[in-house]
């Protein structure tokens, strides 16, 4: 019983100093990325409406990040994690420039493009970080995950909008969130998958293929083989997963 108790009493501390890890770090990307946000507008001149979009979607980010805490068994949120953070803060504007901003203006296309190989390039140092510093988690892997595919549905509607593809390039985007949807009516779709390099490198293709998408050199046939291509990629890499996972399930049975 005592040793309960302070098992208890030891994951209540953890919590307790992860809380305060997380808490003003997240405040801080959140200030900083405020300031980002006015100052990219400003130059860019997608107006305020630009700004608050971005704001609350990385702030609702922030929120279920907060939420998810008990998936990071670590007293520290980590640098992993902060980096991630800021990819987040970089695809809240990317989005909100998206929607509100001019994608007809050749600086503000040049300066998502500009962003978006940035955080791609910040995609493969917050999982150098997490290994090299022990501090993955569940919540980690999620969190990049979900800012991977937040970005991919971003720019997949940027091409569409941009007239790079037909309407079906909304379904490279749309893949991820259609696959969790499926998961409500098919319980074993939620089961988990193994690591998977493939997984990896499908994503980071589609994210570099979306971005490329953004240059105004790069205009149809071209441009949607190019899609093609990222949609041909994401359905095989969703196929091998869903294939595995209907054979657990038959084998569970």
């Amino acid at each position: 019983m005592a040793a309960q108790s302070s098992d208890h009493g030891t994951a209540l501390s953890r919590e307790h100093r992860l809380l305060k890890s997380t808490l003003p770090t997240l405040l801080a990307v959140y200030l900083v990325s405020l300031a980002a946000f006015a100052t990219l507008a400003t130059l860019l001149e997608t107006g305020p409406d630009a700004v608050i979009a971005a704001a609350l979607l990385l702030l609702a980010v922030f929120a279920l990040v907060v939420r998810a805490l008990p998936g990071h068994p670590h007293a520290r949120f980590g640098a992993a994690n902060i980096i991630t953070a800021i990819r987040a803060a970089m695809a809240s504007f990317i989005g909100a420039a998206i929607l509100f901003g001019n994608l007809a203006d050749l600086a503000e296309l040049y300066t998502l493009f500009l962003l978006v190989i940035v955080a791609l390039a910040l995609d493969g140092v917050d999982g150098y970080l997490a290994r090299r510093t022990g501090l993955q988690s569940a919540l980690g892997t999620r969190f990049d995950m979900e800012i991977d595919a937040f970005l991919i549905l971003l720019l997949s509607l940027a091409a569409f909008l941009l007239g790079k593809a037909g309407v079906w390039v909304l379904a490279i985007g749309l893949m991820r969130y259609v696959f969790v949807l499926a998961q409500l009516g098919l319980p074993f779709l939620e089961r988990p998958l193994p690591p998977s390099f493939r997984r990896k490198l499908v994503c980071v293709v589609q994210v570099a293929a979306l971005c490329i998408l953004l240059l105004p050199v790069i205009t149809p046939p071209a441009s949607t083989a190019v899609a093609a291509v990222a949609l041909i990629l994401i359905t095989y890499s969703f196929g091998v997963d869903i294939v595995y996972l209907v054979r657990q399930r038959h084998r569970a049975s």
